[in-house]
């Protein structure tokens, strides 16, 4: 994992509150889902561009023979009709085929794509090669013709290849700052806020019980202080009684009272 530089200034800006535990835990599983989805489309675009490279070396190996089929057709032309290079540049010289631009999506990731599409034109210098070597010239046709669709494959491919390049490098470094920076910091704050927390927990149990333990010392107390006093007050209420009861038979005679007439 790797840590913040200044943690605890880190620390002191998050205050440990079961809010803000709830808060980063919910970053934190976004984090592990937005890193899990970048971790897909990072495997998908390695497959994808494994398939691009295996198609340019591929296109390539194809190109040197069809290359050198394609100007060795042209000298075997040029021996039979002999050289029109310049009734070719003399003609109009309106093109047959174009290069289309579209775009493929692979994983969210826009890829460019060229395309070879035939403009409907009809062929120029339709004259060449009438008076000898005239499917020599044809065969030339044919050959470059081809040629140029191995090399409008190659610059799709080439061109794909470079933007796959670079979108997997952006996602590799997004995945890595996930990975080792995102996640463990907020790992190290939830970290701080659970223990801040139990520690705030064990803090509230030492007080609870001390201030319960003051209480049972303050009822126990109060029994005795009780007790006490009735003791003390049984003690003195019978002593009371005694004498009491000796002044009023001391003073008491039946002889003095008067007879009462119904």
């Amino acid at each position: 994992f790797i840590f913040p530089e200044n943690r605890n200034a880190t620390m002191s800006d998050v205050p440990p509150t079961r809010m803000n535990q709830q808060v980063f835990k919910l970053k934190l599983k976004a984090a592990e889902g937005g890193h899990r989805l970048l971790k897909k489309k990072a495997d998908a675009l390695k497959v994808k561009f494994r398939d691009y490279a295996k198609a340019i070396a591929e296109t390539k190996a194809n190109m040197s023979s069809d290359a050198a089929s394609a100007f060795f057709s042209l000298t075997q032309a040029e021996y039979a009709a002999g050289n029109f290079k310049n009734k070719v540049a003399e003609g109009p010289m309106t093109a047959r085929i174009r290069v289309g631009a579209g775009v493929d999506n692979i994983a969210g990731v826009k890829i460019p794509v060229f395309t070879l599409y035939e403009t409907g034109a009809a062929a120029d210098n339709q004259s060449l090669g009438l008076v000898g070597g005239g499917k020599k010239i044809q065969n030339v046709r044919d050959k470059f013709t081809n040629f140029v669709e191995m090399l409008i494959k190659l610059a799709s491919l080439q061109t794909s290849f470079m933007t796959l390049d670079e979108a997997l490098k952006v996602t590799n470094r997004r995945v890595n700052a996930l990975e080792n920076v995102t996640i463990p910091k907020i790992q190290v704050v939830l970290d701080y806020i659970s223990k801040e927390l139990d520690e705030l927990e064990r803090e509230d149990f030492t007080r609870l019980k001390l201030v319960q333990g003051k209480k049972e010392a303050q009822i126990e107390d109060e029994m005795k202080r009780k007790a006490i006093e009735k003791a003390s007050a049984l003690k003195s209420g019978k002593s009371v009684g005694k004498e009491n009861g000796a002044d009023i038979t001391s003073q008491f005679d039946a002889q003095d009272d008067e007879d009462v007439v119904f």
